[in-house]
C-alpha cells in the first residue's frame, strides 16, 4: 500500500510551485465568528472515507443549521496539487482532513491557511489534545496553519517465516543496533529466503527519504528533525552513521538499487519493511513482527524516536464560516471522534496518552499496542520555507551517494547542508 505515494507525488511540480502566486488570502481574517453550512474534504481511502461520513451524520442530525457538505478530494496528480489550485481559484473547502505537513508552508505562503491560534480557544484545544508534540506543527510565527490530526508512527515489520526459513530467531529478532541489523540482513541473503532483506524505494521523489533516512535519523538523534533554528542538522556524526549504515545494505546489495514493481514485502521480495500501523491490516496474510528502527548502538524501544508520516487537518481563508469550521474541527477530533478513527482505521489519533485514553481498544488490539506507544515519540518533517525543495536537495544527494554509492557519504551531508541552509532561508 503506497497511498503517500499516490497523495504526494506531485507537489513540487503542482502545487508548490503555485505558491508563488497570489490568491485565496483576501478574507484570511474574515467570518472567524460567522455561522452557517461549510464544505469539507477528505481522503478517497476507503476507512477514513467511512469514518468520515459517520462524523459527518453525527454532526448534521445536532446542527440542522449548520451543515457539513462533505467530499472526497476530487481527482488529479496529488492532493497537494488540488489543493493548491482551489487555493489559487479561491474556491477552497472550509476543511480538508488529508492535509500534508511538508505542503503547508507553501499553502501558508499562498495566503491560503488559516491561523487556528487566533481562534480563542485554539492554542489551548490544539495543545491540550496533542501535548508537547504539536510544537513541531508550528509555523515561523509561533502559530497553527495546522491542526495535528492523526499519524502512522514507522517502524520496522519483518516476516517472521522467512526469518525462522534463515535459521534466525523469529520471536527475538538481532535488529536493534546497526550491526546486528547487517549480520541479520546478511543471514537473510545468503540464506536466499528472499531478494533483499529490507527493500525502500529507490526512487527520487522527494519524499522517499521519510521511509529510509529520516526515521533512523529521528532515532539516532533523539527526535531531531532535518532542520532546525533555519539550519541542517544532519551534517554530523549521526547523520554520517545513519547514511554509511544504509550506504552498506547498498554496496551488500541487502537492499535493491531497482525499483520493485508491487509490495516487496507483501511479496516475499524483501524480508524487512518500514511501515506504519496502516500495514497491520494489509499485511494480514503475513505472519509479521514489528520492532523499532534500529540505533548504531541501539536504544531502549521506550526511548525510540522514528518518523510520523501524519496527516493534519487545514482550514482554508475561502471558509465564509469559519466559526463552524472550528467547531467542527474540534467535534470531529473529540476523544469520541479520535477513539472512532482507531476504530475505523487502525491509524494513530495525534493525542497525548493514547494509549490510555483507549485501554479497550488497545486491549482488543495488541498489534496496535506499540504503534501507540511510538506515536508519542515522533518526528516530523520541518516546517519551514521551501520544505518539499529541501526534501529534494536531500534526496538527490543521498540517491547519488548513499543508494549509487558514486559519492562520499560526507561529501554529501556538507554538499546538502549548505543546500538546504540556503533553502530554510527562503531563497
Amino acid at each position: 500500500m503506497r497511498r503517500r505515494i499516490l497523495t504526494l507525488a506531485a507537489v513540487a511540480a503542482g502545487a508548490l510551485t503555485l505558491s508563488a502566486c497570489a490568491g485565496g488570502g483576501g478574507n484570511a481574517g474574515q467570518g472567524m465568528d460567522s455561522h452557517g453550512d461549510i464544505t469539507i474534504w477528505y481522503s478517497n481511502n476507503e476507512a477514513e472515507i467511512s469514518w468520515g461520513k459517520q462524523m459527518v451524520e453525527a454532526w448534521n442530525a445536532d446542527h440542522p443549521k449548520e451543515k457539513i457538505k462533505a467530499q472526497e478530494i476530487p481527482a488529479g496528480k496529488s492532493s497537494e496539487e488540488v489543493i493548491g489550485a482551489a487555493i489559487t481559484a479561491g474556491n477552497a473547502p472550509c476543511l480538508v482532513f488529508n492535509t500534508s505537513p511538508a505542503a503547508v508552508p507553501g499553502f501558508e505562503k499562498q495566503g491560503g491557511l488559516v491561523d487556528l491560534s487566533k481562534f480563542k480557544d485554539g492554542e489551548s484545544y490544539i495543545t491540550e489534545r496533542s501535548g508537547k508534540i504539536a510544537d513541531q506543527y508550528r509555523s515561523a510565527d509561533g502559530d497553527f496553519y495546522q491542526f495535528p490530526w492523526k499519524s502512522n508512527p514507522v517502524m520496522i515489520f519483518y516476516n517472521k517465516a522467512l526469518f525462522q526459513q534463515a535459521g534466525l530467531d523469529p520471536e527475538n529478532p538481532k535488529l536493534s543496533t546497526y550491526d546486528e541489523f547487517l549480520d541479520t540482513a546478511r543471514t537473510i541473503s545468503k540464506s536466499g529466503v528472499a531478494q533483499y532483506a529490507i527493500n525502500p524505494a529507490p526512487t527520487s521523489e522527494f519524499f522517499q527519504s521519510w521511509f529510509d533516512f529520516y526515521p533512523l535519523y529521528a532515532a539516532q538523534t533523539g527526535g531531531t528533525q532535518l532542520v532546525e533554528d533555519g539550519k541542517a542538522t544532519f551534517d554530523s556524526a549521526d547523520g554520517k552513521a545513519v547514511a554509511d549504515f544504509w550506504r552498506t545494505l547498498y554496496d551488500e546489495k541487502l537492499a535493491g538499487r531497482e525499483q520493485y514493481q508491487g509490495d516487496a514485502f507483501a511479496d516475499g521480495y524483501s524480508a524487512m519493511a518500514i511501515v506504519g500501523p496502516w500495514a497491520i491490516s494489509v499485511y494480514k496474510g503475513i505472519d509479521w513482527g514489528a520492532v523499532p528502527v534500529p540505533t548504531a548502538k541501539g536504544t531502549d524501544p521506550a526511548d525510540t524516536w522514528t518518523f510520523s508520516d501524519a496527516k493534519n487537518v487545514g482550514m482554508f481563508t475561502a471558509c465564509k464560516n469559519k466559526g463552524t469550521a472550528w467547531d467542527v474541527l474540534k467535534f470531529a477530533t473529540s476523544e469520541e471522534q479520535d477513539g472512532k478513527w482507531l476504530e475505523a482505521t487502525g491509524q494513530m489519533p495525534l493525542r497525548q496518552n493514547l494509549t490510555d485514553t483507549y485501554p479497550d481498544y488497545f486491549s482488543a488490539n495488541p498489534a496496535y499496542t506499540q504503534f501507540g506507544d511510538q506515536a508519542s515519540r515522533t518526528v516530523e518533517v520541518p516546517n519551514v520555507p521551501n520544505s518539499v525543495q529541501i526534501w529534494q536537495a536531500f534526496r538527490d544527494g543521498y540517491s547519488k551517494s548513499v543508494i549509487f554509492g558514486e559519492e562520499d557519504t560526507s561529501k554529501f551531508l556538507k554538499d546538502a547542508a549548505a543546500k538546504i541552509d540556503s533553502l530554510a532561508s527562503g531563497s
